[in-house]
């Protein structure tokens, strides 16, 4: 099999799990948001520690630990995903699953826009036309749901944060996650002490069979980061770029026929207007590739 198509396949299974992951949140109930990130922080830090070694880059971490810039935007990195993990916990079990899909659908737009603000980067006219789609499709759905759209925006704008953090510190994928878990595991597994110690811990308290499905969120975290992974250095960006639409929508299609959440015409006109955008700001990056790569063939003919 090609290269490309592993790739293709190694990318669609990571957002399939992405998007399904709703299903397994749900089974960690009645756990609370705190509780369950806590436990998914923990357990991803021995998970990574695990294939930190079996991979061999041990030597990679601590050069991630000695460099001072990447160990502060790593764990910055750090903050913000956890931030985004929790909100997304919660999210799920107060049954507001289709407002995450929402945030991992204006993610794009959001990324862009933090470019601009962050970067200094220009928007050509039809990026400008999709954010401001974008902006229209946050105020009907504020309208509509009676309070922004909080959820969403927490989602979409922690993970823009993150990625960014990540792309300024350049580091692999295993070895800055590992460090990532280890800036945050000492809260996290003080809490956990916390909650066990005065007995308010769902962790033990329903069975054998919850206790031990807290204890797999680390490998849960961790398969699709590394199929992720695989598909990133096999596939083009722009092919990573629509496979990233695939998870939301497996999360949007969950909130709806599996979680019964309600779904008025407001709500449809809001994300109408978010897939409008989506759309627009897809096509006009996709033209705009195709315009650059013929220019750097015709300078190269020349």
């Amino acid at each position: 099999m090609p290269d490309s198509r592993r790739g293709l396949i190694f990318g669609a299974l990571a957002y399939t799990l992405w998007g399904t992951f709703p299903l397994y949140w749900r089974l960690l109930t009645p756990g609370g948001a705190v509780e369950i990130l806590a436990h998914r922080i923990a357990w991803s830090l021995l998970t990574m520690l695990l294939i930190l070694v079996v991979w061999k880059k041990v030597a990679l971490l601590h050069a991630l630990l000695r460099d001072r810039r990447r160990l502060l935007l790593l764990s910055a990195a750090a903050v913000v995903i956890s931030v985004n993990w929790g909100a997304y916990i919660w999210g799920v079990n107060n049954g507001r699953v289709v407002e995450t899909s929402l945030g991992y659908f204006i993610n794009p737009l959001v990324t862009v826009l933090m470019g601009v603000l962050v970067l200094g980067e220009r928007l050509r006219h039809l990026q400008w036309a999709a954010m401001g789609i974008a902006f229209v499709a946050v105020v009907v759905l504020t309208i509509d749901y009676g309070r922004p759209p909080w959820v969403a925006l927490v989602l979409a704008f922690t993970f823009g944060t993150y990625g960014l953090a990540k792309k300024q510190a350049g580091a692999g994928a295993v070895e800055s996650i590992t460090l990532e878990t280890m800036v945050m595991a000492p809260l996290a597994i003080a809490y956990l002490l916390w909650l066990s110690a005065t007995g308010h811990a769902s962790f033990g308290s329903h069975g054998v069979g919850h206790a031990l499905l807290f204890t797999t969120t680390g490998v849960i975290t961790a398969i699709p980061l590394m199929l992720f992974g695989a598909a990133a250095i096999r596939v083009s960006m722009v092919s990573l770029g629509l496979l990233q639409y695939l998870a939301p929508t497996i999360q949007f299609a969950l909130g709806l026929l599996v979680f019964g959440e309600e779904m008025p015409a407001s709500r449809w006109i809001g994300f109408g207007l978010v897939w409008v955008a989506l759309v627009i700001f897809t096509v006009e990056a996709l033209n705009h590739r195709r315009r650059q790569l013929r220019l750097v063939a015709q300078a190269s003919a020349a």
